[in-house]
């Protein structure tokens, strides 16, 4: 019982709830950055892939769907790792920025491009069911209405399909803040990895002079209940959505 008291009593010091929640803001912001960038260019393979069909340009379609299924059928942390190796840094990363060290912010740049590669390959599918749900009658009723290829894509379908697959959308970046924690064997930047951090002093903090079984339970429990906290507030979202989108049809065939 000591030891749990001793182990809870790590919780009651201010900086390291700090240092945990910066964590959590870079968890939330690696994510976010990656899901963004993700939808973008994710959203440039499904379209490669999906009308890239003329002889003349059906070169980018395979090149999309080699993309596509060389990330989507190997594992985030091979790409970390390779990333972590040969991806090169920009200059603008190779200083101290966000509290962060010259070291650790490298790491975040490699590691924020890799989650960017994997995930984008996820999104393009994602985004490419949607555009597979948008009838072939919108392109030839933008045509009609002296719509360019383009701006039938921009104005017509694009819009649709987004709004299709939002909640798909939303249950990824739910696997996208999942997946971050994959970062705490490179780098000591996000959630997990401050925790395993805090972890390895927890003598310092818990006043045995020892790192206790219970000291482990204490600190992934509190990084398990952080990440259900944020996931779970995502997944009440992804439900309200797909609830509003099955009663809108009921809706308009009532109207």
């Amino acid at each position: 019982m000591n030891n749990w008291m001793a182990s809870l009593s790590i919780l009651q010091n201010s900086s390291i709830w700090v240092y945990i929640l910066k964590g959590v803001l870079f968890t939330l912001i690696i994510s976010v950055i990656a899901v963004v960038i993700g939808i973008l260019w994710g959203s440039i393979l499904a379209l490669l892939r999906n009308y890239c069909t003329q002889p003349k340009n059906r070169i980018f379609k395979w090149l999309a769907t080699i993309y596509i299924e060389v990330f989507r059928n190997t594992p985030l942390l091979l790409w970390i790792f390779i990333c972590l190796v040969f991806c090169p840094c920009p200059r603008l990363f190779e200083r101290k920025m966000f509290g962060l060290t010259s070291v650790e912010t490298k790491l975040l740049f490699k590691a924020a491009v890799a989650l960017i590669l994997f995930t984008s390959s996820v999104i393009a599918e994602i985004v490419r069911g949607g555009l597979n749900s948008v009838s072939n009658g919108q392109f030839e009723a933008g045509h009609s209405q002296g719509f360019s290829t383009v701006q039938i894509m921009i104005y017509i379908v694009l819009p649709q399909a987004y709004k299709n697959v939002v909640p798909t959308l939303l249950s990824q970046v739910i696997t996208t803040i999942k997946d971050s924690s994959y970062l705490a064997n490179v780098a000591t930047i996000e959630l997990m990895a401050r925790v395993k951090k805090v972890l390895s002093s927890a003598n310092m903090y818990n006043g045995t002079g020892n790192i206790n079984v219970s000291d482990v339970f204490v600190l992934f429990g509190c990084a398990t209940l952080i990440y259900f906290i944020i996931n779970y507030s995502l997944s009440c979202v992804v439900r309200y959505l797909q609830k509003k989108n099955k009663k809108a049809p009921k809706t308009a065939a009532a109207e």
